[in-house]
């Protein structure tokens, strides 16, 4: 269950424990729906290449940076791994238990700590530390030699990635609780798109000024948790439009230009996952784990597969034309991203996922179990 932050002037403090208590009387949610039989001639795939990272229940990252790859686990311990051979390259501890996940251009790298320490490493080396003033549980973006991050209070900061030194800060006035739940800094081209309640608002990399911003969703409720509407990741990105999920509101796409941003489609679908996307559609599941896909350019429904209902499914990502999805078993799903059929299942250690897959430019993908198995599979 997703958790929830009051915001004060002097402070975040905690109101999760009384939102989560008002929910205690929901009913139990039912049973996993079971594994569907596979086709004969079912989608394989066979690991690559795989390491050992640490375990983390936490939605840490992955990050996939030129030909590396960078995760983080919960108990601080970071490291790089070259993409195609899983040969580690650098590795390095933030000294201390992480709220959020791993930023990373493949030489410089940030986390966040439960001390709301921002930590920044080159080559796995710690270079700076600098205390925040609001916790973190977004990953830091690593980008253009600058770290960029965002509070559970929707402050963005930048600092300078080789020292630390602060360059900028961004706020605007919001709703008053906040979603604790990995929200979204995405850059586009020479733009930050940061996720700010459900408006998806373009920065100045540079500076920090607001150059522009579009709304995703318009909430709607009695009281203030079921008006909760916060953008969440990650996104799908497809040259220059971004879509995203509005939390248990909507999946919409935006025209990401800086001249005349626009809101391109936006459909109701409650849920708390981010999506994916391509050329050709926009997937993402529902609150009881159904998969639904929209056509791209229309926001039409293409196909809707609900043989993962009740699974706890991760985010979507595509990957060589097919959908991949991970459950709170351990599997990962291979959705046909033209109908949605059910194409094949990988298996891994059988602890679940805290981050969704990730796939890369050359078409492999890329998991990190709760246990902490990082494994690179190539799709047949």
């Amino acid at each position: 269950m997703s958790r929830f932050l009051k915001n004060s002037a002097l402070a975040a403090a905690c109101a999760a424990a009384v939102l989560l208590g008002a929910c205690s009387s929901t009913p139990e949610r039912p049973k996993p729906t079971a594994l569907e039989a596979l086709p004969a001639a079912s989608t394989s795939a066979k690991p690559v290449w795989s390491q050992r990272v640490g375990g983390s229940s936490l939605p840490l990252r992955l990050v996939v940076a030129g030909d590396a790859v960078v995760a983080a686990s919960e108990d601080g311990q970071i490291a790089a791994y070259d993409l195609a051979s899983g040969r580690e390259r650098w590795k390095g501890t933030a000294g201390g238990r992480i709220s959020a996940g791993i930023g990373s251009d493949g030489r410089y790298a940030s986390v966040v700590t439960r001390d709301n320490e921002l930590v920044g490493f080159d080559n796995g080396k710690e270079i700076w530390r600098k205390t925040l003033r609001s916790r973190v549980v977004t990953a830091p973006l690593v980008a253009g030699e600058r770290v960029f991050v965002q509070g559970v209070d929707r402050v963005v900061l930048a600092f300078d990635a080789a020292d630390g030194g602060k360059l900028w800060t961004f706020q605007r006035a919001g709703d008053p609780l906040t979603l604790l739940q990995p929200g979204l800094l995405q850059p586009v081209g020479n733009t930050l798109w940061v996720g700010v309640g459900p408006r998806l608002v373009a920065l100045d990399p540079l500076d920090g000024t607001a150059r522009q911003d579009v709304v995703v969703a318009s909430p709607r409720g009695t009281n203030e948790v079921e008006r909760l509407a916060d953008i969440v990741g990650p996104a799908g990105r497809v040259d220059n439009a971004l879509c995203v999920r509005a939390f248990q509101t909507s999946v919409g796409c935006i025209q990401a230009s800086v001249v005349s941003p626009s809101l391109r489609w936006s459909k109701a679908q409650a849920g708390s996952q981010g999506v994916a996307a391509d050329a050709e559609v926009v997937v993402g599941a529902d609150v009881n784990d159904r998969v639904l896909a929209w056509r791209f350019g229309s926001g039409d429904v293409a196909w809707r597969n609900d043989r993962l209902a009740y699974r706890g499914l991760t985010a979507p990502v595509i990957v060589g034309g097919k959908v991949a999805v991970g459950d709170s078993e351990g599997y990962v799903h291979l959705i046909s991203r033209d109908d949605g059929r059910t194409l094949g299942r990988l298996s891994t250690d059988g602890s679940g996922f805290s981050v969704p897959p990730v796939a890369t430019a050359s078409g492999w993908l890329l998991t990190l179990t709760k246990s902490g198995q990082l494994e690179a599979w190539r799709i047949d």
